[in-house]
């Protein structure tokens, strides 16, 4: 299994667990957190906590079996479900949380990373196009300066930035995501599910830009995408020739 699912009394724990893929998420693993997601709310947990097993958070998607289709529903799916729990969900991160583990970072409702934690979306790097409602979520949760930086400059961000600027709601390490999860816990759940459905309906899933998505389309149709998940593969620089 490459996702396990834990409670400690009303908190529940879901860790990705591929060390060896520093977590990537892959296709089986983006369906495994969906279920997750779903077996949480039927144990009528209060919060969930989202972690990574050792030595990272989640380290991106993995790119051996990357393709814009079946992939990019279920990690669409994967994103959605913990914006539309109705209970607080909190990302503790410890690591590197790159590409597809930011966009599960800024999923989450609250975030409380270690000292040693990355933060970035390096589609830059690798000819890929990261969806519209992530452009729109990142800008919100990390500011729109952050946004412009990750996602046109490929630049990462450490935990004690995010944190200086609210992005980072706490410094600390799983426990102290725990802990704080079993106070949330202990809040209104009535008040938590109204105050978080107005939170998301302030900020709805962006209504469909065709020539966004024909761009889109376009850059993961490329040479340049092809060129760069095979020269990340390879260990080396990529030659993007923008076609």
């Amino acid at each position: 299994m490459t996702v396990h699912l834990t409670f400690h009394d009303r908190v529940a724990l879901v860790t990705i667990d591929r060390p060896e893929r520093r977590n990537a998420v892959d296709h089986e693993t983006l369906v495994a957190l969906r279920q997750a997601q779903l077996d949480v709310l039927a144990a009528n947990a209060r919060c969930l906590v989202l972690t990574g097993a050792p030595p990272a958070f989640c380290a991106g998607a993995d790119l051996s079996g990357v393709e814009n289709g079946e992939f990019v529903k279920a990690l669409v799916a994967a994103l959605r479900g913990f914006t539309e729990m109705p209970i607080p969900t909190i990302a503790a991160i410890d690591g590197p949380a790159l590409g597809a583990g930011t966009q599960l970072v800024i999923a989450c409702d609250l975030r409380v990373a270690t000292e040693r934690s990355v933060f970035g979306i390096p589609a830059a790097k690798l000819g890929l196009v990261v969806d519209h409602w992530t452009i729109e979520r990142l800008a919100r949760e990390m500011g729109w300066s952050i946004a412009r930086a990750m996602l046109l400059a490929a630049h990462t961000y450490r935990t004690e930035q995010l944190h200086a600027i609210g992005s980072v709601h706490r410094i600390g390490g799983l426990d102290d995501a725990l802990a704080w999860a079993a106070e949330l816990a202990a809040l209104a759940p009535l008040t938590i599910s109204s105050h978080k459905l107005a939170l998301e309906q302030s900020a709805p899933y962006p209504a469909f830009d065709e020539l966004f998505e024909q761009a889109r389309d376009a850059a993961w149709a490329s040479h340049d995408a092809e060129e760069g998940r095979t020269a990340f593969l390879e260990k080396r620089p990529p030659n993007f020739l923008g076609r």
